[in-house]
C-alpha cells in the first residue's frame, strides 16, 4: 500500500481515477467529434480528460480553427453519453487506498464532471456517502488546470493545500495539483504510477 501517512487528506479525481467511466466519455466525444467534424484523436482527447466539456469544446475549436456553438456542442456530447453505456465502475487501485485510508484521513474528491454527473456516479458507486467533500465544475469559476477544484476541496476538508495529496489520471489535472501546491499521484489506466 502506497504511504499517504504524511497527509491528513485525499483529493480524488473522479473519472478515470476512482470510477472507470472515461470510455463512455471516450465514445461519446468520438461520435460528437463525427458529428461536428472535430479530427479524433483518442489520445488527445483522454488528455483533456477533467477538462469541464463546455471548455473541451472551445479548445476543440481553437485546436481545430471551428466555431461550433459551445453549448451546443457540450450539450450533444451529454446527450450521446446519457444514450450510451456509463456503467460506473470502481477502479481496484484507487477504491484500495479509498478503503485503507478511509478511516483515518479525511476524503474529497474533485471533478471536471457537472455536479448532476458526479452525483449519480459516485451514488451508483456507494461512495458519495462516504466522501467529506464534492466539488464539481459547476461548483467553480476556473476548472482544471486551474487549482480551483482542489483548493475548494481542500477547504470544504478544513485542511491546508499541503495537508492533501491529489490522485489523477490526467496531466491537467496534475498541473491543477501542482498549481494549488499540492503533491500529486498520477493514474495511469488504473495503475498507480509510484
Amino acid at each position: 500500500m502506497i504511504d499517504l501517512s504524511r497527509y491528513r487528506g485525499i483529493i480524488f479525481d473522479m473519472d478515470g481515477t476512482l470510477i472507470d467511466s472515461m470510455g463512455s466519455h471516450q465514445e461519446a466525444w468520438r461520435l460528437v467529434s463525427e458529428e461536428y467534424g472535430y479530427p479524433w484523436n483518442e489520445e488527445y482527447m483522454y488528455s483533456l480528460g477533467g477538462v469541464p466539456t463546455l471548455q473541451t469544446v472551445v479548445v476543440l475549436n481553437e485546436k481545430y480553427g471551428m466555431s461550433h456553438n459551445p453549448e451546443e456542442v457540450a450539450n450533444r456530447k451529454k446527450q450521446l453519453w446519457e444514450n450510451g453505456d456509463h456503467t460506473p465502475k470502481l477502479i481496484a487501485d484507487t477504491l484500495a487506498v479509498f478503503e485503507h485510508y478511509r478511516p483515518s484521513m479525511k476524503i474529497g474528491v474533485g471533478t471536471g464532471a457537472e455536479r448532476a454527473h458526479a452525483i449519480e456516479m459516485l451514488e451508483a458507486t456507494g461512495i458519495l456517502p462516504r466522501i467529506d467533500a464534492l466539488v464539481t465544475a459547476s461548483d467553480v469559476k476556473n476548472g482544471k488546470p486551474a487549482p480551483d477544484t482542489f483548493l475548494d476541496v481542500a477547504l470544504q476538508l478544513g485542511l491546508t493545500p499541503a495537508e492533501c495529496v491529489v490522485f489523477e489520471d490526467t496531466q491537467i489535472g496534475a498541473n491543477a495539483a501542482a498549481a494549488a501546491g499540492m503533491d500529486c499521484v498520477i493514474v495511469k489506466d488504473g495503475k498507480i504510477q509510484c
